[in-house]
């Protein structure tokens, strides 16, 4: 069983494919080894999504193909 790490204390970036957007962004933690925690700017005080390293890296790729050079990661 895999349980969510505690985030209470996260530090959030927001990606730069929000384009400085006030809060329509998507926001990433760093500092979890193997997992990527993202939440919407919209509501931080909502249950954020954790992937894995791996899924998210898979994801980036796939964005920075679509995206034209925006990162995510």
């Amino acid at each position: 069983m895999t349980h969510t790490p505690d985030l209470s204390t996260a530090i959030w970036r927001k990606s730069s494919y929000s384009e400085g957007g006030a809060n329509d962004c998507v926001e990433v933690a760093d500092g979890y080894p193997g997992l990527v925690p993202v939440r919407d700017s919209k509501t931080p005080s909502g249950r954020p999504l954790v992937f894995s390293a791996v899924s998210w890296s898979v994801f980036v790729d796939g964005v920075k193909g679509e995206a034209g050079g925006h990162t995510f990661g």
